[in-house]
Parts: C-alpha cells; sequence; structure tokens
C-alpha cells in the first residue's frame, strides 16, 4: 500500500528548544529528526511510542541528536491489516500492522532508506492491541542497522554532490554580510563526508576572518568617533568597551591598539585609574589570544589541538545563530511504498 502525505507544515518551538538541547558535538555529523506526520490516524499514545522508537533507533546508530539541522529526518507510515477477535472473557483484539520506516531529505523530498516490520499485538479494544504491536519493535533489529546505514551513505553521497553548492550558498550569504548563517550552513556539513568537510573548513576560515575584520572595522570607526568628540574619562570608557570587542587576529588590531594608545596617553592621571584597569583586563585577553595564534605559527605539533579550537570558535557562532530562528519545514509529496 502506498500513503502519500502532501503539504505537511510544521512549525517547531525552535527558539526555546535549541537554548536547552544544541550542543557543539550535534555539529560535524549526521543528525536524524525524529518526526511522525499528523496525517496517521492513530491514538497519541500509540503516536508517541512509535515517536521514542525512532528516537531510539536513530540514538542507538549514533546518528540522534538535537534539531541543528532539520533537514534530514527519520519517519514512519503505519498501514494496519486485518484485526481478529480472541474470544474471552475478556474479549481481545489481535491487530496486525506493517510499519515503514523511512530516512529521507524533508526539503527536498527524497528517502533514501526504506524498511517494512509487519507486527501483531493484543489488547482489549484496538488501541491497546496497537501499542502492544510497537512495543514489539526491537531498536536492536540488526534489519535496523542496514536500513540506517543505507540512509547515512545516501547522505553522504549528497552532500558530495551538493557540496559546491553549499559553500556557493554560504559565499553568497557573506557578500550580504549574513556571516553567522554562512557559518552555520557550513557546520552542518559532517566529518564523515571528508572532501567537502575539508572544503568547507577552508570556506570557514575565510569568512571568519571576513567577520571578524568587518566587526573590527566597525568597532575601529565607532570608537574613533566617540573618541574624537568626547576626549575625556567618559569617552575613554566607551572607547574602549567598544575596542575590548575586536578580534586579536582582526587586520585593523594595530590600529585599534594605536588608538588606544593615544586615548592612554590623553587622559589626565586622575582619570587614569578606571582606564588602566580595563586596559589591563584587555591586554590580559588580548596576551592569551596572542598566545594561541604564536602557537598556531610557532608550534607545529599542536595543529590539531589549534585546529580543534578553530572549529569550536565556527561551531559556537552555528549554536547562537541556530538558537534564535524561528523554524518552519514543509514537507511535500513524502511516499511511502
Amino acid at each position: 500500500m502506498k500513503a502519500i502525505f502532501t503539504l505537511i507544515i510544521i512549525v517547531l518551538p525552535f527558539v526555546g528548544y535549541l537554548q536547552n538541547s544544541v550542543k557543539p558535538d550535534d555539529f560535524g555529523r549526521i543528525v536524524l529528526n525524529t518526526y511522525i506526520p499528523e496525517q496517521i490516524d492513530i491514538p497519541l499514545e500509540a503516536k508517541n511510542l512509535l515517536s521514542t522508537k525512532l528516537t531510539q533507533i536513530a540514538s542507538n546508530n549514533g546518528m540522534g541528536g538535537s534539531f541543528v539541522n532539520e533537514r534530514f529526518i527519520i519517519t514512519a507510515n503505519v498501514n494496519i491489516g486485518t484485526k481478529d477477535i480472541i474470544a474471552g472473557p475478556p474479549q481481545m483484539i489481535a491487530q496486525n500492522v506493517d510499519v515503514t520506516f523511512s530516512i529521507g531529505d524533508a526539503i527536498e523530498n527524497t528517502i533514501f532508506s526504506n524498511l517494512t516490520i509487519s507486527l501483531k499485538g493484543e489488547g482489549i479494544n484496538e488501541n491497546k492491541a496497537l501499542i502492544e504491536a510497537f512495543k514489539r519493535i526491537s531498536v536492536n533489529d540488526n534489519r535496523f542497522t542496514t536500513f540506517i546505514e543505507t540512509g547515512k551513505n545516501k547522505i553522504i553521497s549528497y552532500y558530495a554532490s551538493k557540496c559546491d553548492f553549499i559553500i556557493k550558498d554560504a559565499l553568497t550569504l557573506t557578500k550580504l554580510e549574513k556571516y553567522n548563517q554562512a557559518i552555520y550552513i557550513l557546520s552542518l556539513v559532517p566529518e564523515v563526508c571528508q572532501d567537502c568537510y575539508f572544503k568547507c573548513l577552508d570556506t570557514l576560515a575565510y569568512i571568519y576572518q571576513t567577520k571578524i575584520d568587518m566587526v573590527c572595522e566597525k568597532a575601529f570607526n565607532s570608537a574613533k568617533t566617540i573618541w574624537s568628540s568626547s576626549l575625556d574619562k567618559e569617552g575613554a570608557q566607551k572607547a574602549g568597551d567598544i575596542l575590548s570587542t575586536i578580534h586579536p587576529a582582526s587586520r585593523c588590531i594595530e590600529d585599534a591598539n594605536n588608538l588606544i594608545s593615544e586615548i592612554d596617553k590623553k587622559l589626565k592621571e586622575d582619570e587614569k585609574k578606571e582606564w588602566d584597569f580595563m586596559m589591563k583586563q584587555y591586554e590580559d585577553n588580548l596576551a592569551r589570544e596572542k598566545e594561541l595564534l604564536a602557537m598556531q605559527k610557532e608550534q607545529s605539533a599542536r595543529n590539531y589541538e589549534l585546529e580543534q579550537q578553530r572549529i569550536s570558535s565556527y561551531r559556537s557562532i552555528a549554536i547562537e545563530y541556530a538558537k534564535y530562528q524561528p523554524k518552519t519545514v514543509t514537507y511535500n509529496n513524502i511516499y511511502w511504498r
């Protein structure tokens, strides 16, 4: 039997959910999102049990996680078959059902992998019989391993074929100064897709540098304007607060340091205490960051660790972007056979 579900729209409360659930390690790997179509006409208790089974299947195979990427889903369709009455007391119902599990691309509406399992459950009513049938789904069934592996390989093939388009989209967003969004979509590429992953890392480095350079330029110009219009303690504090946000690897850091020196020289001695404290914090942070940069240049043996630190920076930006994006996912023409 073929079930067709057309125009399924989910509006998920992603803001609150993501704030509590997104983890850095959810980026860099393939994650399957559990989804049960509303059109499946089964009782809520049975639907919740089936959803739990789907989540367990994904987690058992290393593909569970938070909704950092809504694109790939694990879902199920239920085909209710024959029903037998078992004489009592009490009278029981034996329900036969076929559950078709699917992994697919929710955006392009493509099914990557299918598995149908026939089940039978008994209960005092149809709902109880259906629940008993779902309880018999063994999430450790070897068939699920093959099912998941097939879907995973298709997802890897997707990234291999779409990598250039993903990078192109990210670069387009960069030109529009949508740096965080660009970093987010590149951070979704899983490490297992090695060729695309490393291409995206190179692009991420470029976008990240472009972002911190842009932030630096705007911060420096703003701080310079504030200081020029108010050559006093208050102006120094405001300018200092802005300058402290500049990343030490940005290209205008030397200009920022020169402005700090200029402010320092012009302040009167009795106005310098708070400024000195602020600058001490700034210099301490700068020293720490410079030490990391020096390690990157001078200690090749620690390249891997530093690379992981950079990746962590990218993923932190991706997480912050994901947290505050209201998500609407539309699934069109998803077929189960």
